[in-house]
């Protein structure tokens, strides 16, 4: 009896010892599944962050609305002589904000130059969108004789262009500046009988 009571608490302990060897062999591999998993989610959390918030895009520049204050246009001898009221827009898509240089806006007739408006410095705060309000006044002074000018106001209307760039930095949490710059490419209609702007395009 006694030596079969010493078997079975020799049986015993060397169970107990075996099913403690396998808690903590399945205690290692829980920390290594979740040690694993912790990397993995870093790693994405990482990649996610790269891809959105540390991502710097070019902002945009656009020409939003134009109206016409004061207009006046003859086919003979052929000319115009305008102002008009533009709303401008930086639209900042980063996750810092975008601080810009002065800059000009050219407006163009067949290529040639009929005026230009100006655009203070400033600031487009990140994801967001900065509207600024400017005025222009443009004449077809430098336009030549053999241009389409005539038969455009004949027909009343004259198309424009109005192109631009904008330079200046993003900013993100006070420690990274990158450059960047947003351009602009609008193309407008004048209707010389509604006195409006119609058919802003901008690219």
């Amino acid at each position: 009896m006694a030596g079969q009571s010493y078997e079975q608490r020799k049986t015993g302990t060397e169970s107990a010892a075996e099913a403690s060897k396998e808690l903590k062999r399945k205690k290692r591999m829980n920390l290594v599944v979740y040690a694993a998993a912790f990397a993995i989610f870093q790693t994405i959390v990482i990649l996610v962050f790269s891809l959105t918030v540390m991502r710097i895009r070019n902002p945009k520049f656009r020409l939003t609305s134009v109206t016409v204050e004061d207009l006046t246009a003859a086919p003979s001898p052929v000319s115009f002589n305008m102002k008009l009221s533009a709303q401008v827009a930086v639209k900042n898509s980063n996750f810092g904000h975008f601080k810009f240089d002065n800059t000009t806006i050219w407006f163009d007739y067949g290529g040639v130059g009929v005026g230009e408006a100006f655009v203070a410095k400033g600031r487009s705060k990140a994801r967001s969108t900065k509207k600024m309000d400017v005025t222009v006044e443009l004449n077809s002074n430098n336009i030549p004789n053999n241009s389409s000018l005539e038969s455009e106001i004949k027909a009343g209307f004259v198309a424009l262009t109005g192109h631009s760039k904008l330079s200046g930095k993003v900013q993100l949490m006070k420690l990274i500046k990158k450059k960047k710059s947003a351009e602009m490419n609008c193309a407008m209609l004048v209707n010389l009988v509604t006195r409006a702007v119609q058919d802003i395009n901008c690219q």
